[in-house]
């Protein structure tokens, strides 16, 4: 695969400042997003090198790799740790054009085909483990809520992964080597997943806690009553005591989003009345309105 130039993809200068790094980034997510660009295999190909350079140019231990070591970057600990066993003998220079070093004349120095591979065939490269690879999974709040299996091709093979109730968005899982190949008969990296919850109509998750708005007719409010209300396991009944104001909140325990990998524990529900005024009314019934009004 052909070295990609992040400062490239994101279209900004190596010099970038933080803030220049997440404008473009937000700038180009938006344009290529897979939403805005269905079947068309070029955005999603743009999108993906688009998150990719985002999250190295965007983190500064990445970034510092980068620049030193360009398309090497993920195995600078280890060119660092072999240039330090070498000794200090030898000089190298950052060549400051697409990622790399300079060498001099004779190209790549017996040192750095050593670590990353002979490209020029003089000598046998010895084994050297692929890269690391991220993908992203969404899933909706309620997808989230229930342990289930997903199912996914991944180099041309079939891995299922089990996702547990209660995962959160940001929420990382690692499966090994379904990285990048290795080089040389080296081991494959592994494969970092990202899981990305989507907003839910109805409730908002907070943690494992969960907040919704419910619709409370006027007269319920103020006499009381039973009104039947959404959870994430169904529907339920809920008393309301009379004269309840708008705005105010009520506490189901449990009846909030699982605990990961806590079964049976579970966040609470918190339902906040928004009292409805009546509409229509006929003359008789604003009448008793005005005859409340002035007592």
């Amino acid at each position: 695969m052909a070295f990609i130039d992040y400062y490239t993809v994101l279209g900004i200068d190596k010099k970038a400042s933080t803030d220049d790094i997440k404008k473009a980034y937000r700038k180009l997510a938006r344009k290529y997003h897979p939403d805005l660009n269905p079947d068309d295999k070029e955005a999603k190909l743009k999108f993906q090198q688009i998150n990719e350079a985002h999250e190295v140019l965007s983190d500064a231990e990445k970034r510092k790799k980068y620049d030193a070591y360009g398309e090497h970057w993920k195995n600078a600990d280890q060119f660092e740790q072999a240039r330090q066993q070498q000794g200090a003998g030898q000089q190298y220079s950052y060549s400051g054009g697409d990622g790399g070093f300079d060498f001099g004349e004779s190209g790549f120095s017996d040192f750095f085909e050593s670590l990353f591979g002979n490209t020029g065939g003089r000598r046998s490269a010895g084994k050297f483990r692929g890269g690391d690879a991220q993908g992203e999974v969404r899933l909706t709040l309620r997808e989230a809520a229930e342990t289930h299996q997903r199912t996914f091709t991944i180099n041309n093979q079939q891995v299922r992964i089990t996702i547990h109730a209660g995962v959160a968005t940001g929420q990382k899982i690692k499966l090994k080597g379904h990285g990048s190949a290795g080089a040389n008969g080296g081991p494959a990296g592994d494969l970092y997943i990202t899981f990305i919850i989507e907003e839910d109509p109805v409730f908002k998750r907070v943690e494992n806690d969960l907040y919704a708005h419910v619709d409370l007719p006027l007269y319920t409010a103020v006499l009381g009553g039973e009104v039947t209300i959404d959870t994430l396991n169904g529907k339920i009944k809920l008393k309301v005591v009379p004269e309840t104001q708008n705005g105010a909140k009520v506490r189901l325990k449990g009846k909030g989003f699982p605990v990961y990998r806590q079964e049976g524990q579970f966040g609470d529900l918190y339902i906040t009345w928004n009292i409805q005024l009546p509409k229509n009314l006929t003359e008789e019934q604003k009448a008793l309105f005005r005859q409340l009004a002035a007592s």
